[in-house]
C-alpha cells in the first residue's frame, strides 16, 4: 500500500467517523435494538451496508447527479420522514413496556439498519456531496482503493453501532423502570424529530 493511499484512508477514516458519531435514526435504532441483543449493532451495521454500498457503487458509476434531484430527495424525506415518526410515536406512547422495542421498532435488527438508514435523505444527502468527493478519490487508486475505502467506512459504522448496542445490553440490569422510560422517551422524542424535520425537509 502506498504512502497516497495509507494518507487517503487515514482521512476517509476521521471523516467517517465524524458522521458516524452525529445522532441520527440509526444511532436511534442501535440504543433500542442494544437493549435486546448485544449484537445488535452488527447487525444494524449490515443493514446500513446493504443500502450505503449499491449507492456507492452508483455514485462510483457516475450517478451522484441524480441524489441531488430535489424530487429524489424530497420523495425520500417525505417516505423516511412518516415511517420514523410511526415508529417514534409508537416508542414514546409505550415507553415504559418492556416490549417497547419490538412494538416500535418491529423485526431484526438487520431490518432496522436497512429503514433507518434508506429512510434518511441527509444519508443521501451526504454521499451525493462530501461522500461523492471521497469515491472520486478513492477511484484513482483504482478498484482497489474504492474496496479499501468501502471496507474503511463501514468498519466505522460497523465498529460504533456494535459499541452501542454492547454498552447498552450490559448496562440495562442497572436500569430502574423510571430509567427504562427516560431511555426509550427519549428515543421516542428522537425519531419523531427527525421525522418531523424530514417530512418538512422538502419545503424548509
Amino acid at each position: 500500500m502506498s504512502f497516497e493511499l495509507a494518507g487517503f484512508l487515514l482521512t476517509v477514516g476521521v471523516i467517517s467517523l465524524s458522521g458516524v458519531l452525529m445522532p441520527g435514526p440509526v444511532l436511534v435504532a442501535a440504543i433500542a435494538k442494544g437493549s435486546e441483543n448485544k449484537h445488535a449493532g452488527a447487525w444494524i451495521a449490515l443493514g446500513h451496508l446493504i443500502v450505503e454500498v449499491p449507492l456507492i457503487l452508483l455514485i462510483a458509476a457516475g450517478f451522484h447527479y441524480v441524489f441531488t434531484d430535489p424530487w429524489v430527495k424530497g420523495g425520500i424525506g417525505i417516505v423516511g420522514g412518516i415511517i420514523l415518526l410511526i415508529m417514534g410515536i409508537q416508542m414514546f406512547k409505550m415507553r415504559g413496556d418492556k416490549e417497547v422495542v419490538e412494538k416500535a421498532i418491529p423485526g431484526h435488527p438487520l431490518i432496522a439498519g436497512m429503514i433507518t438508514t434508506a429512510g434518511n435523505p441527509y444519508f443521501i444527502l451526504w454521499w451525493a456531496t462530501i461522500g461523492a468527493s471521497l469515491t472520486s478519490l478513492a477511484l484513482g487508486f483504482g478498484a482497489f482503493g474504492l474496496l479499501a475505502f468501502i471496507v474503511v467506512h463501514e468498519s466505522c459504522d460497523l465498529g460504533w453501532d456494535y459499541f452501542v448496542s454492547y454498552s447498552v445490553y450490559s448496562s440495562k440490569e442497572l436500569w430502574e423502570a423510571r430509567y427504562h422510560k427516560l431511555v426509550f422517551g427519549f428515543c421516542g422524542i428522537l425519531l419523531i424529530a427527525f421525522g418531523i424535520y424530514f417530512v418538512l425537509s422538502p419545503i424548509l
